[in-house]
């Protein structure tokens, strides 16, 4: 069985940390956690659960503070978290089972971490990180924000995943801040960064400059694919903010020159044309976003592959005049989601056509 050092990066976290802590103590071997500043009851509870405290002192760099956490741990893997993630029940068996078995010439184990939910709990938005890795492998933090470690040697996927359940905002701006100060630094931001920071800029609502980021970035050809996938649908984004509709369509379109439809992009395109009131071209991009398979690894919005298309099938199916087939098509979004308001919602339409039907 293999040995785990849990490193996290902190502050100010007393409404969260205890939960993230009991969700894994049990599970690894040491818990380290390194305070950048916290003025409350942080590194109390930490220690209350067994921690390792150390300070940092905060350098706007969160890859510093992350890899100092790296530098104190004593275990044969590396394990981080933040402190509003968790591992739910279900995800600590899996990952018991992972530290039983995993072989340790694995120097990396990629985990899928859930960062949105619907009312019932299941994940709407998830995508892989790189969660454990070997500690004399080398591997390192890169990035200021946004940062992340290059995989390298063996790596493999596992299913426990980390569930991010955030319960109060960060503070307003601090990434964008970051990344604008190193710009005016001179630092060159790399491809990773660059697509990021465009997302940062969308995120404060600067559409403009975001659209000029997301299009060198895609015109410099450096990217990952993920990221570049991601970039034509926040281009499309940006610019349909911008009243540039045709030029959005444009930026979608642009993602099939890169990789075959994720079920993301056909919703996408399928709701670029139902807002055009094209319904059937709308329906054959929904048609087909039900027949891509889930993808992993890049951002994923599990809705796309069944929820959101058999909804929006049954509105264009009852816009073109096909009330038997829009009905349908609601009654299988209800066996996905069968409590949803929106599928109550059709129901009842439904069952109001029908009464008002001449018999």
């Amino acid at each position: 069985m293999i040995t785990i050092s849990l490193c996290m990066i902190v502050k100010n976290e007393e409404d969260v940390l205890g939960r993230c802590l009991d969700s894994v103590r049990e599970l690894v071997d040491e818990i380290i956690v390194v305070d950048t500043g916290s003025t409350d009851r942080t590194q109390e509870i930490a220690r209350e659960r067994g921690a390792i405290v150390f300070e940092f002192t905060w350098c706007d760099d969160f890859s510093a503070a992350r890899n100092y956490a790296f530098d104190q741990a004593t275990q044969e893997y590396l394990f981080w978290l933040d402190a509003d993630d968790v591992l739910e029940s279900s995800a600590q068996a899996s990952f018991r089972q992972l530290k039983e078995t995993l072989n340790p010439a694995v120097q990396m184990v990629m985990l899928p971490y859930h960062v949105a939910f619907d009312p019932g709990g299941r994940p709407t938005f998830s995508y892989l990180r790189e969660r454990l890795m070997r500690r004399d492998a080398g591997f390192r933090f890169e990035g200021a924000v946004h940062e992340a470690v290059t995989p390298h040697g063996l790596t493999i996927q596992w299913e426990a995943a980390v569930s991010h359940r955030k319960e109060h905002a960060g503070e307003a701006g601090r990434n964008l801040r970051i990344l604008e100060k190193l710009i005016k630094e001179g630092h060159e931001l790399d491809p990773r960064q660059q697509y990021y920071y465009a997302r940062e800029l969308m995120d404060n609502g600067r559409m403009e400059e975001a659209a000029k980021q997301l299009e060198a970035f895609l015109e410099s050809g450096r990217g990952w694919i993920e990221n570049v996938l991601g970039a034509c649908r926040d281009l499309a984004a940006c610019r349909e903010q911008l009243g540039d509709s045709p030029g959005a369509l444009e930026a979608l379109l642009k993602a099939l020159t890169y990789a075959p439809p994720r079920a993301e992009l056909c919703c996408d395109i399928g709701r670029h044309f139902f807002e055009k009131g094209a319904y059937e071209t709308a329906v054959f991009w929904y048609e087909l976003a039900l027949s891509r398979p889930e993808e992993g690894g890049g951002f994923h919005q599990p809705d796309c592959n069944g929820y959101i298309p058999w909804l929006q099938l049954c509105v264009c199916w009852d816009r073109l005049g096909d009330l038997m087939r829009a009905e349908a098509c609601n009654e299988q979004a209800a066996t996905l989601k069968p409590h949803d308001p929106a599928v109550e919602h059709n129901r009842t339409y439904f069952s109001l056509r029908k009464e008002a039907e001449p018999r």
